[in-house]
C-alpha cells in the first residue's frame, strides 16, 4: 500500500482521505489552518454560532455514500438530518409571496398557479420536465465518472431549449430560457435566483443551469443539526477512526517532482515530505498562481472555473425569540437598488444561547473585482431582510460581516467555486481529477465534478477510486 499526502482539509480532500484509508493506505493531511472544513466554517460569539458556508445540503446521498463506504456508522447516527419544508419562500419585488414545499413537483406547480395566476405553475413544470432532460444527459459524466480524455462532447450544450423567433435561434443563456419559456417576470426571477445561489449570473450561465433547480426541487434540501460545520465535524471524526493523520498549520508550498512525477510535498517550513500519490483539494487556481505546482502545468484550464463571484454573508445575533411561523429560508429577490439575499433562520437550540434569542444569516452573491463598499453592501442586505424577518431592525444586538476577503483568508480563492455544468464551450467544466502530472490528483469543489458541498465530496470518491484502482495517468486528461 501506498504513503499519499493530501493537501487541505475541506469536504472533498477529507472524503477522498477517508476512502484511501478505508483501501488500506497511508494517508497524511496538511492543512495551511489551524482548523479543518474549509468553506464549511463557523463564527461563534455570545452563545451565537452561524454556518460561515453553504447552510443546507443537497444530494445527501453523497455523504450516506461516503459513511457506508468509510464505517459501521450510517450517515444518520453521525449527524441529524431533516427535511426543510418549505423548501424556501419566495418574496417577489411586487410583494408577491409564495412558499415552494420541498421535493414536491406537484405541490410547487399547486402553489405557483395560488400564487401568481393560473397557468404559472404548468409553464414551470414543463420547464423543469426540459431540464430533466439536461441533467440525464449529464448526470453520470459530470457526476458520476473520470472526466473522459476528451471533454468535448461536454462542451456542448444538452438543455433542450424551445425556439423562438423566425430565424429559431438556439437558446443558450439560462437567461433566455426564462426570458422565452417563462415569461412571467416573477419566474424569471425565481430561475435567476438558482443561478445567483451557486455563484453564476443567469446572463452569462449556459442553459444547462436549469438542472440547479430541477436537482433542489427533485432531491429536496436538507439541514444538518448543528449546521452544516457539523457534518464537517462528522467527516473529520471519520478519517480521524481510519487513522487518518492530520497536521495543521502546514501550509504546503510546492509539490516535488522526480522523475517526472509527483513523489511529494514541501512545506512551509522547508521539510520535505516523500509520497507516492499527492491528492490537492486547494483550489486549483490558487495552486498555479501560488506556483505549488510548476507553472505550465495546469493545461488549458488551469483556473476555469473562476466565476468572478463571491459572497457575503452578515450573521446576525438577535434578541427575541423566532416566531412560530417563520420558514427556514426566504428568498428576497432584488428590488430597486436591494440584492437578492437569501435568508437563513434554523430553528436550532444549538446555535443560540437560549429560546429568547436567534441566529440569523443573510447571504448575496457579489462580484470579486475588488472597491466594494461591503459595509454599505451589509446595510442593504438587512433592508431587505427586513421582507422576511419582521422587525429585524428593533432585534439586533450585533452582526458581524463576512465578505470575499475572508473567504480568501480560508481557502486560498475570494471566490466560490460554481458547480460542474455542460455546455458553455466549456467553460464550466472543472480541472480533471487527474492532473498532467503523474502522481497528482486534485479533489474537492475546484475539481471534477467540481462546486458545491455535495459535488465536492463526489470528488473526493472519483479521486479515491482512480488511486486505489492503481491509475497511473500522464498527460493531460
Amino acid at each position: 500500500m501506498a504513503r499519499i499526502v493530501v493537501i487541505g482539509a475541506g469536504l472533498g480532500a477529507m472524503a477522498a482521505a477517508a476512502r484511501l484509508a478505508v483501501a488500506g493506505h497511508t494517508v497524511t493531511v496538511y492543512e495551511k489552518t489551524s482548523t479543518y472544513g474549509g468553506a464549511v466554517g463557523r463564527f461563534e460569539r455570545d452563545g451565537f454560532a452561524f454556518d460561515t458556508g453553504p447552510g443546507l445540503l443537497h444530494l445527501p446521498a453523497v455523504y450516506r455514500d461516503l459513511f457506508v463506504k468509510t464505517g459501521k456508522e450510517p450517515l444518520e447516527e453521525c449527524v441529524a438530518l431533516t427535511q426543510v419544508d418549505p423548501a424556501a419562500r419566495h418574496v417577489f419585488a411586487d410583494g408577491t409571496r409564495v412558499d415552494l414545499p420541498n421535493a414536491s413537483r406537484a405541490g410547487t406547480v399547486a402553489a405557483l398557479d395560488a400564487a401568481l395566476g393560473a397557468g404559472a405553475g404548468e409553464r414551470w413544470g414543463d420547464f423543469l420536465v426540459r431540464a430533466r432532460e439536461a441533467w440525464d444527459r449529464t448526470r453520470r459524466p459530470l457526476l458520476e465518472e473520470p472526466q473522459p480524455a476528451d471533454p468535448a462532447p461536454l462542451a456542448r450544450e444538452p438543455y433542450p431549449a424551445l425556439k423562438a423567433g423566425l430565424l429559431r435561434r438556439p437558446t443558450t443563456t439560462l437567461a433566455q430560457v426564462g426570458a422565452r419559456e417563462l415569461r412571467d417576470p416573477r419566474l424569471v426571477a425565481l430561475l435567476d435566483s438558482y443561478a445567483w445561489s451557486y455563484g453564476f449570473d443567469p446572463a452569462a450561465a449556459p442553459a444547462s443551469a436549469a438542472v440547479l433547480p430541477y436537482m433542489e426541487q427533485t432531491f429536496g434540501s436538507w439541514y444538518v443539526g448543528g449546521g452544516l460545520r457539523a457534518l464537517a465535524d462528522a467527516v473529520y471524526e471519520r478519517c480521524r477512526k481510519r487513522r487518518v493523520e492530520f497536521v495543521f498549520d502546514a501550509p504546503v508550498v510546492e509539490v516535488v517532482e522526480k522523475d517526472g512525477r509527483a513523489a511529494g510535498v514541501r512545506l512551509a517550513g522547508g521539510e520535505t515530505v516523500e509520497a507516492e500519490h499527492v491528492v490537492s483539494g486547494a483550489p486549483v487556481p490558487a495552486l498555479h498562481r501560488d506556483r505549488v505546482v510548476a507553472g505550465g502545468r495546469g493545461g488549458d484550464r488551469p483556473g476555469h472555473q473562476a466565476l468572478g463571484t463571491g459572497r457575503v454573508t452578515v450573521c446576525l445575533a438577535l434578541r427575541g425569540a423566532r416566531e412560530a411561523d417563520a420558514v427556514h429560508r426566504t428568498v428576497v429577490h432584488a428590488s430597486g437598488d436591494l440584492p437578492t439575499v437569501t435568508v437563513l433562520r434554523p430553528d436550532d437550540p444549538g446555535l443560540r444561547p437560549d429560546g429568547d434569542h436567534e441566529s440569523i444569516t443573510v447571504t448575496a452573491t457579489v462580484g470579486t473585482g475588488g472597491g466594494q463598499d461591503w459595509n454599505a453592501l451589509a446595510a442593504r442586505m438587512l433592508t431587505a431582510a427586513e421582507s422576511a424577518v419582521p422587525g429585524l431592525a428593533g432585534r439586533l444586538l450585533w452582526q458581524h460581516v463576512r465578505t470575499p476577503d475572508d473567504t480568501l483568508h480560508d481557502t486560498g480563492v475570494a471566490e466560490v467555486p460554481g458547480p460542474a455544468l455542460a455546455g458553455a464551450g466549456g467553460r464550466c467544466l472543472p480541472a480533471a481529477n487527474v492532473s498532467p502530472l503523474p502522481g497528482l490528483h486534485f479533489a474537492g469543489g475546484w475539481a471534477h465534478p467540481g462546486g458545491g458541498l455535495a459535488h465536492a465530496g463526489m470528488s473526493g470518491a472519483l479521486v479515491a477510486g482512480l488511486i486505489v484502482e492503481g491509475a497511473d495517468f500522464r498527460g493531460s486528461r
